[in-house]
């Protein structure tokens, strides 16, 4: 008897405790559990802040050449050794961090921008708005992404050769001080958010119907309300796994076009432009290709392991 009353009770505690916590709250809780998840975010933590702060206190610069120790093995003085114009590959790879990581976030935050406000016009109003949003979605999907960003930086960089004007100029500027990577910026934004769009228009068409957007508009809501004050907070939690697995695409892809040789404008280090300028050495050299093709390979397993850790963590059925 006694036994019973203390699982009643011991029940009740842990009923009022899944009352009292909150979705973002039980969602870390299941996301600690998940081991392969936070050693990915705990790296990608560490990565960011070396990415920051190492440059800064590094003795060596990007830039900076040695002609005394040209393709010198990693040692004390270099602990992943030097390329062949005698520059330091670690603070290399940690400065093309930096590169990496910014055009993640900030392809993302466009593909958001663009992608999250069309796919809720899409959902909630249909007809006419979801029948042009749609169909421009299906033939920009048409287009193969690398090609398109090819396309986006080769016109850029030949208008940017001559002497632009007006807006050009600006965009030019900008280019420069990001290392070539406005088009990249431009190219894989404007093809990107045709994923996120979709993942929004669909949520958004399950969610219109509901009770609390009925009482809302019976409240008298306006429609823009609806949408991003009782529709978009429903939608978060798939935009957050959509954009925690979109970082590693921007990541590769800008890799790949700077491999090409269109990336980011040189002595500026990038991993894909490292890579390239590796492969003539490989035999002889083959540090100069293991360390960024390690680290890039590291950086994007992180990415979705940590991405799918926040699919397991923010599903609700995952509590049962």
């Amino acid at each position: 008897m006694a036994s019973a009353v203390l699982t009643d009770s011991r029940s009740l505690r842990e009923a009022k405790t899944q009352q009292t916590t909150g979705f973002w709250t039980s969602a870390f809780h299941r996301l600690r559990r998940n081991r392969i998840a936070m050693i990915s975010a705990l790296f990608l933590i560490a990565l960011t802040v070396t990415a920051i702060v190492g440059p800064e206190i590094s003795r060596y610069s990007y830039a900076q050449q040695d002609y005394t120790a040209i393709t010198q093995q990693p040692s004390r003085a270099h602990l992943m050794g030097t390329d062949e114009l005698g520059r330091d590959i670690m603070i290399r790879l940690i400065f093309g961090a930096r590169i990496s990581l910014t055009v993640g976030i900030v392809v993302q935050t466009v593909i958001m921008l663009i992608g999250v406000p069309l796919g809720l016009i899409a959902g909630y109003f249909g007809g006419r708005s979801d029948t042009i949003i749609m169909r421009t979605v299906d033939v920009l999907y048409a287009i193969p992404t690398l090609l398109f960003v090819i396309i986006i930086m080769t016109f850029l960089r030949g208008t940017f050769t001559g002497e632009p004007q007006g807006i050009w100029k600006w965009i030019a500027d900008l280019d420069e001080k990001t290392g070539g990577l406005v088009g990249v910026y431009i190219g894989l934004g404007i093809i990107g958010w045709l994923t996120v769009c979709r993942l929004v228009r669909a949520n958004t068409l399950s969610l219109k119907e509901r009770e609390f957007v009925e009482a809302a508009r019976a409240l008298g809501a306006s429609d823009r309300r609806i949408m991003f004050r009782h529709l978009l907070p429903n939608t978060i939690a798939p935009i957050v796994v959509a954009a925690t697995l979109g970082i590693p695409l921007a990541i590769l892809a800008e890799a790949g076009i700077s491999f090409l040789g269109l990336g980011v404008i040189p002595p500026m280090p990038s991993w894909g432009l490292m890579i390239s300028e590796a492969i003539p050495n490989m035999r002889a050299h083959p540090y100069m290709l293991i360390f960024p093709a390690m680290i890039l390979s590291i950086t994007v397993l992180a990415f979705n392991f940590l991405g799918d850790g926040l699919r397991d963590a923010l599903d609700p059925w995952m509590k049962r």
